[in-house]
């Protein structure tokens, strides 16, 4: 008896999903997009010949300068202020915590602004600076007025008030690793700074370095208060440009465009730094179109070369 042979089977069809809502809504955002920039560009009132003519002024271009000069060193002086405050917080020492939490609770719960103020007029409690020793007497004096300069004045508001920020991000760094990274690293016979240096640093690292990019852009964008005690920065520099030919909105958005350029900057700057310290991880890789699609991929060819 002849067996019957079996019908084929109807291949099935992958019918892929509409977004239409998805569609919809990209379609109204570029609508309004488009109607905005439209907007921008041909209104006159923007005048962005005057902002073009005064993109790399002179005292602009100082005052770049300035700002990122005041950003370097609150970031760097402020960070590492910032981690030995973090260490002292996280002492055994019950001085050196109690210290270090009442300097953070203090200077982030005084406004930036205020901080500024009081160091610039500090002469007034203290008209002269003086270090002395005890049956020594005076070694150095010097007067208040011509030691505190607008730029020392805003150098010092600012690392002191980094510090204090940073010293919470590298705090919750160095907590964020395992006891067990540590007890493995005693067990080895390393020594307390060898571990921090080689087993806590290291991957307290990819804790901190989201925030602190955060930190280091926002505070570049707070130097802009240094302007109150006419320090010459980009806001600065702006506003007596403006002083002169009236031409407010222009040259407010010339210090906007600059800003946002040397915030594009620093988050380019940040992508690549966090890239490196979170090597190795897997949710730090990206994978690429290709890898994404591989998949799908395989599968179509795979039933292609079936059906042939």
């Amino acid at each position: 008896m002849q067996k019957a042979t079996p019908e084929p089977q109807n291949e099935l069809r992958i019918i892929g999903k509409k977004y239409y809502g998805r569609w919809f809504s990209a379609f109204v955002v570029l609508l309004i997009l488009l109607a905005v920039g439209n907007s921008v560009i041909n209104n006159p009132r923007f005048e962005w010949n005057v902002i073009a003519e005064n993109f790399t002024e002179a005292s602009i271009l100082q005052g770049v300068l300035m700002t990122l000069q005041l950003t370097a060193i609150s970031v760097i002086l402020g960070f590492a202020g910032g981690t030995v405050l973090a260490l002292m917080r996280l002492s055994s020492n019950p001085v050196l915590s109690a210290v270090s939490w009442a300097y953070t609770w203090f200077f982030r719960g005084v406004p930036m602004l205020v901080q500024l103020f009081l160091w610039y007029n500090v002469a007034a409690l203290y008209p002269k600076i003086a270090i002395s020793l005890p049956f020594v007497g005076e070694l150095w004096s010097a007067n208040a007025n011509s030691l505190i300069s607008p730029f020392s004045a805003a150098v010092i508001a600012l690392v002191m008030h980094q510090s204090a920020y940073a010293a919470e991000i590298v705090r919750a760094g160095i907590q964020s690793v395992g006891q067990g990274q540590l007890e493995a690293a005693r067990a080895l016979g390393y020594r307390p700074a060898q571990i921090f240096r080689h087993t806590v640093l290291p991957q307290a690292m990819r804790a901190i370095m989201p925030p602190a990019g955060n930190e280091v852009i926002g505070q570049l964008k707070t130097t802009a208060v240094v302007s109150v005690i006419a320090l010459q920065d980009v806001l600065y520099s702006a506003q007596i440009i403006y002083q002169r030919t009236y031409e407010v909105i222009p040259l407010l958005l010339v210090a906007t465009l600059w800003y946002l350029l040397m915030t594009s900057v620093l988050s380019v700057g940040q992508y690549y730094v966090e890239r490196y310290f979170g090597r190795g991880t897997v949710r730090n890789e990206k994978s690429s179109w290709i890898k994404r699609k591989a998949p799908a991929l395989a599968v179509n060819k795979e039933r292609a070369s079936s059906n042939g």
